[in-house]
């Protein structure tokens, strides 16, 4: 009985903690606002974000409880689909957000693309920091295409993802091309872009024949629709 009562409070405690950041929004603190970060997300519309090549946010991205949400059953209605990408470009800056995925989920964090009618999709130029469900999606038995990798690039240590339905935090750091990802607080990236460690990493993978991929210093910070159920909050960029 005690433990009933415990879970209980617990759910109840839980339920008005998430209650209460859906009415109140994102927010910085005082030292952060010094320090010089930034919200990209009011939390409660998509202003500040659009589709690739487009005028405004694709219909399927909604706001929920706090978070922008890739709603897949309004696309299955009609609604436009598509990544969501930032309405300004950075070249040096550290990203901070937090995300979750639906069981069977797949989604990512893309950076430095580059908008161009020639390329057609954010994924064309811009590097990725994996979201995914690796336990239950197939991306998560293939090597460096887990959770908090460099897609296709380079392979976290360990898995460091929380269960689905738990959100976990991404960040990412990049500086005169020098790339850091570090996921639910442990680095699981380092290199640096244009140089000849980062030539031999596309070369293996399969961008090696892309032409642009990975060679924008400044793009936009996109966070992609790959036809699952995906939430972000908490997005925050200071540049550096």
């Amino acid at each position: 009985m005690k433990r009933l009562i415990m879970s209980t409070l617990l759910l109840g405690f839980l339920s008005g903690a998430t209650a209460t950041y859906a009415q109140s929004g994102p927010s910085l603190s005082k030292k952060e606002k010094k320090e010089g970060w930034k919200l990209l997300f009011d939390g409660k519309t998509t202003n500040g974000w659009r589709g690739y090549l487009k005028q405004d946010a694709p219909g399927a991205w909604k706001v929920q409880d706090g978070a922008l949400f890739l709603d897949t059953d309004a696309k299955k209605a009609g609604a436009s689909g598509g990544d969501l990408i930032t309405a300004d470009e950075y070249e040096n800056y550290e990203l901070e957000l937090e995300w979750k995925i639906s069981e069977g989920g797949n989604s990512g964090i893309i950076f430095s693309v580059h908008e161009d009618p020639k390329f057609r999709a954010t994924y064309a130029t811009g590097p990725e920091m994996q979201v995914l469900d690796d336990a239950r999606h197939s991306d998560g038995k293939i090597h460096k295409h887990n959770s908090g990798d460099l897609y296709d690039l380079i392979a976290s240590p360990a898995r460091y993802a929380k269960p689905v339905g738990e959100w976990n935090t991404a960040k990412i750091i990049k500086k005169n091309n020098k790339l850091t990802l570090i996921f639910n607080g442990q680095k699981t990236a380092e290199t640096t872009m244009g140089t000849d460690e980062w030539k031999k990493l596309v070369g293996e993978s399969k961008f090696k024949t892309w032409e642009g991929f990975g060679a924008y210093a400044k793009g936009h910070i996109a966070l992609q629709d790959h036809g699952d159920k995906v939430w972000y909050r908490n997005i925050k960029i200071r540049q550096l």
